[in-house]
């Protein structure tokens, strides 16, 4: 995916100006695709020179006037383009796992705690997207459109989430399992 189709996702849904979607793109879309504000701005000057977007410039008070951007014609015939594109399966890329295979040659207390780390943030995020779910998808059955959309995404996030922290839990587990092991295989003048 592009960036260009990310933005151009979220101008569908609201007309924004480049400050207002970079501040809304960090709350929704940012959470499965990521890119600086500069990069943002970047790319919806280069949409706009390609036609996708246009930007209307609205006068602020006591500060320069802000540009607007919507989606033109030719921005939404090519998020559609887009939408309708296959698209490859993305290999699943996950550093811990590989450092995980080689836990044998390092201090596994300390790749456990790397572990309970990684398990800690993703806990966390799994918190906010609960959150989310419940504060603006309270009544998912009555969706259609847009908001079902929206909702569907939320859910594969949440799914992803609790996958990754049971996943975690279960690394831990075993690790601790497979430390007692091995502490109980010492000969007895070894174990301290």
């Amino acid at each position: 995916m592009a960036l260009e189709h990310a933005l151009l996702v979220s101008l569908t849904e609201r007309a924004s100006s480049g400050y207002d979607l970079a501040q809304r793109f960090d709350k929704s879309i940012g959470f499965f695709w990521n890119a600086t504000h500069q990069q943002i701005y970047r790319v919806l000057k280069r949409m706009e020179e390609q036609g996708w977007v246009t930007a209307e410039a609205v006068a602020q008070e006591g500060r320069p006037d802000k540009k607007v951007y919507t989606v033109s014609d030719a921005g939404r015939d090519e998020l559609v383009r887009w939408i309708e594109e296959p698209i490859e399966i993305a290999p699943m890329r996950n550093e811990l796992g590989v450092k995980l295979r080689a836990a044998s040659l390092a201090d596994v207390p300390k790749l456990a705690a790397e572990v309970r780390r990684h398990r800690d943030q993703h806990a966390h995020r799994l918190d906010l997207y609960r959150t989310f779910e419940k504060k603006d998808f309270s009544n998912p059955e009555q969706y259609t459109g847009w908001k079902l959309h929206q909702y569907l995404v939320l859910r594969g996030g949440i799914r992803v989430e609790e996958g990754f922290v049971d996943w975690c839990d279960e690394v831990l587990d075993a690790l601790q399992r497979d430390s007692a092991r091995s502490r109980a295989s010492e000969p007895k003048g070894t174990q301290g």
